[in-house]
């Protein structure tokens, strides 16, 4: 029998990441995952597939509202939601036949199947056939991921009650789609449907959509998604969500304790994920979890048991897959004796909604209740001469700054481009640049990153050029 040096239990992207990784630095790697397919929910379904249904829906909507103003004149446009989907299904194959041949590549052995402890160092793999086989590994990383959340109350039918997995098959486009839950998820795909036609209805139960990052960035967005006929019903508590035949009636109590009933014919439940780790065998090896179920890890992303990792999802932090990503290097090089670094401050979050929303750092909310002394710093998208010319105009850029010391704490972006362009303040950020060092450099005219500039300028003593 092989004896591997780490197997990896799971390979969405912070598992195929560390197997890559385990494998440049000399390791014999396995990796077991229980789906045919490798990539995890990121490139199965979420981050690739629910992009692609994005960009469809971002041209059908700019074809029907814009090329006319372009000087671009066509027959009206027609959703051909089966196209949709279909491209978007080719988009996920390419990209999970990618994983397979980067572990081919890299001589990665490819187990499928249920992967669950027997011992620390012995893996059993549950074949959807009933066998199953053992593998042998001096270490393992749990990379097992998340799964959708719901709430206790409401029944998942998956087909007019669903979750973001069923969200990205539809075959026809909703005419009311009702949404629980005002966070990246919900919105993004309220956007797809809400471009395609779709009365879209968001209900959260906070007081502003995207509640984790800066209220600007909630209450930008929100005016924005209003103009395109998103309605929200804030500081609302789902209390029932029924389905029956064709229609989905959801109850809720706003904040006065009024009921409020909408009636719907699909419902998207969207209140976050949960750390997957059923049928893992954590009990079997005295792994322990946290009150939410994830995996308890060190500094080193190393459970209690000497060499079992855990990383991702599973694990306390943002639900990014690109966290997972740094997670599953940093793990790869801890096992190789190396001393690598992750700053969890600087992962920047996005919301691929359009315009979008990238945010890095510290919030302002954040820095009132540290106590810290800041200054602001924002730009209007409008003002840029790359905005109006593409008719992007929607959105500001949100910069803050340590008021002694004029290092840059955050920064918060509405706008188009901004998944793209919040790496250039996570760049600023990690070498601690002040708002002067980044409102000195040259920036390319015009672009939409002039707004970072602008705006860092006007958290330097107030000398925006252009507002």
């Amino acid at each position: 029998m092989v004896k591997y040096d780490v197997t990896v239990i799971g390979s969405g992207p912070g598992g195929y990441v560390a197997a890559v990784r385990c494998a440049q630095l000399g390791m014999k790697v396995a990796i077991v995952e229980k789906y045919p397919t490798l990539g995890g929910t990121c490139l199965n379904v979420g981050c690739i597939p629910s992009k692609a249904l994005l960009d469809s829906s971002h041209h059908f909507h700019t074809a029907l509202h814009n090329f006319k103003e372009h000087g671009i004149d066509i027959s009206e446009p027609k959703v051909n939601i089966k196209q949709m989907i279909t491209r978007k299904s080719g988009v996920v194959k390419a990209n999970v036949d990618g994983i397979a041949f980067l572990m081919k590549k890299n001589n990665i052995d490819v187990f499928e199947g249920l992967g669950s402890f027997e011992t620390k160092n012995k893996i059993n793999v549950a074949k959807a056939n009933g066998k199953s086989e053992t593998i042998d590994t001096d270490k393992v990383i749990i990379a097992t991921g998340s799964k959708p959340s719901s709430l206790p109350f409401i029944e998942i039918d998956k087909k007019r009650i669903i979750t973001s997995t069923e969200a990205l098959n539809l075959t026809e486009v909703p005419k009311h789609l009702l949404i629980v839950g005002g966070g990246v998820i919900g919105l993004e795909l309220g956007s797809v449907y809400a471009r395609l036609g779709a009365q879209v209805s968001v209900v959260e139960y906070m007081d502003s959509i995207i509640p984790t990052m800066d209220r600007t960035m909630g209450k930008e967005l929100a005016k924005i998604l209003k103009k395109e006929g998103v309605k929200f019903y804030l500081s609302h508590k789902v209390k029932e969500v029924t389905a029956k035949g064709n229609k989905v009636t959801l109850k809720a109590d706003d904040k006065k304790g009024n009921e409020v009933v909408l009636e719907g014919d699909c419902c998207l439940v969207s209140v976050g994920r949960y750390a997957y780790t059923d049928g893992l065998g954590l009990d079997k090896v005295g792994i322990p979890t946290d009150d939410r179920g994830r995996v308890e890890v060190d500094a080193h992303l190393q459970t209690n048991v000497a060499g079992v990792y855990a990383l991702g999802d599973v694990v306390k932090g943002a639900m990014l897959a690109h966290k997972a990503e740094e997670e599953g290097v940093f793990v790869a090089e801890v096992m190789a004796g190396q001393k690598p670094h992750i700053d969890y401050n600087l992962i920047p979050g996005v919301v691929y909604t359009w315009p979008e929303v990238a945010a890095v750092g510290q919030t302002e909310e954040q820095l009132k209740e540290a106590g810290v002394d800041y200054k602001v710093g924002s730009f209007p998208m409008r003002a840029l001469g790359r905005s109006r010319a593409s008719m992007d105009l929607d959105g500001l850029v949100k910069v803050l700054a340590d008021k002694e010391t004029d290092e840059i704490l955050g920064v918060h972006i509405v706008g188009a481009r901004a998944a793209d362009m919040i790496a250039e303040a996570v760049v600023a950020m990690e070498y601690r640049a002040s708002a002067e060092d980044v409102s000195r450099m040259s920036h390319a005219h015009p672009t939409y990153t002039e707004a970072i500039k602008e705006a860092c300028m006007a958290a330097t003593d107030n000398r925006s050029i252009h507002t």
